[in-house]
């Protein structure tokens, strides 16, 4: 029986490698789990996760032109409820007009502007607005760099006699 790329199949654990494990699926075909597809998590030795004979769940991820057939257990597994909305204390979300947005639809801000204009801006506008923000970050940012290094140069021996 022909294996689909992306199914689900049982299947029992045949053999351990250092690299992955290989399982018999339940339609007679043999395939291979390679380390990092056996768990969610970091394997280091594969014996702590399997052991032969074990009975596993295993998704199809491809069938090479030989024939090899490549299994994941760690796709195979249910994804754990994910908590789609993070929310932090105090925090606020507007959109482009600056209304309040709801959490589900926060937009993706990708420059500093102001955003309560009516008009749309032209590019150029844009990457003037966009050069005098980077240009003040920068400044601030050059500031407290100079300050530890100990401020202005006392001499040519690379202030040896600060003291």
């Amino acid at each position: 029986m022909q294996v689909n790329i992306g199914d689900i199949y049982e299947g029992k654990v045949t053999g351990l490698t250092n690299f992955g494990a290989f399982v018999k699926l339940s339609t007679g075909e043999t395939g291979m789990v390679h380390i990092s597809e056996v768990a969610t998590s970091f394997v280091k030795d594969i014996n702590e996760h399997l052991s032969e004979g074990q009975d596993v769940k295993v998704k199809v991820l491809s069938v090479n032109e030989a024939g090899k057939i490549s299994l994941s257990i760690r796709q195979a597994a249910p994804k754990p409820a994910e908590n789609k909305e993070r929310s932090f204390k105090g925090e606020k979300s507007f959109d482009r007009n600056g209304k309040s947005a709801p959490k589900s639809k926060r937009p993706v801000q990708t420059w500093q502007g102001n955003h309560h204009e009516d008009k749309p801006q032209s590019f150029e506008d844009m990457m003037a607005k966009f050069k005098q923000t980077s240009d003040e970050r920068q400044a601030g940012m050059k500031k407290p760099a100079e300050s530890r290094r100990g401020g202005a140069r006392r001499g040519n021996n690379g202030g040896a006699n600060r003291w």
